[in-house]
């Protein structure tokens, strides 16, 4: 849905964005894209509309869904996050190397809320894996260095990209430091971002960075003012393996 921006060049719509969402997506050019925190019902189409294979965990709430979803349809304001969520990993099927060979979920925590981690290998012999941390810096530790254990043990040798939100932050965490000297994966992004892009045995063509905010606006036509589609900005890397 889209996000309330301060001042007067944005709107607050209480309507289902998926068409708004699906077009920029399939605008955007990437080869493989990690999200979180998205409603279970867009998965499917989100990777027909972007023409990619995908794969998923679900993550908190999702009990609730076969009551919430249908309201989400209408008025997506009311659920909120109450509709359920998931991580969601893309692959754009016209790609040499990029069709996914293994996939794998694992559980990073139960409560307060369920926090997962989706593994894929690819045909080229990259592993990527998906993660959105807890919230607090403790809890957001916990969960990203565990989740590096956890992919780590299933990559082996391989490849591996390490990302999504991990809700903490380069200049107030040591997390990033053991990630580092532990598993070996490469720097994050800028210090305040908490959206990260980790590379192991591999190499960054470019440093990854955030994308300026008005990068993920689009326009209502309706009222001539924006629509912001997330309230983190995108983050980007190229790497090589």
């Amino acid at each position: 849905m889209g996000r309330p921006v301060p001042g007067r060049s944005h709107i607050l719509l209480n309507r289902d964005l998926f068409n708004e969402f699906g077009a920029f997506l399939a605008a955007a050019e990437w080869d493989i894209a990690l999200l979180q925190e998205v409603p279970p019902r867009w998965d499917e189409r989100l990777a027909s509309a972007t023409g990619a294979t995908h794969h998923r965990a679900l993550t908190s709430r999702n009990w609730m869904s076969p009551a919430m979803s249908p309201v989400a349809r209408k008025r997506p304001h009311l659920p909120g996050s109450w509709e359920g969520g998931s991580n969601l990993i893309l692959v754009r099927n016209d790609k040499p190397g990029g069709t996914i060979v293994t996939r794998s979920n694992q559980t990073l925590r139960w409560r307060p809320e369920r926090r997962s981690l989706s593994m894929i290998e690819l045909s080229g012999g990259l592993c990527v894996a998906n993660m959105h941390a807890s919230t607090g810096r403790e809890n957001g530790q916990r969960d990203v260095l565990r989740a590096a254990r956890l992919a780590t043990e299933w990559a082996g040798d391989l490849p591996l990209v390490l990302g999504g939100d991990f809700n903490i932050r380069p200049r107030s965490s040591s997390a990033f430091e053991e990630l580092h000297l532990t598993y070996g994966f490469e720097p994050p992004t800028e210090e305040d971002s908490i959206d990260h892009l980790l590379l192991r045995n591999g190499s960054m063509l470019e440093p990854t960075a955030s994308w300026k905010p008005e990068r993920r606006d689009v326009p209502d036509f309706d009222s001539n003012l924006a629509i912001r589609l997330s309230d983190h900005s995108p983050v980007l890397a190229r790497i090589t393996v």
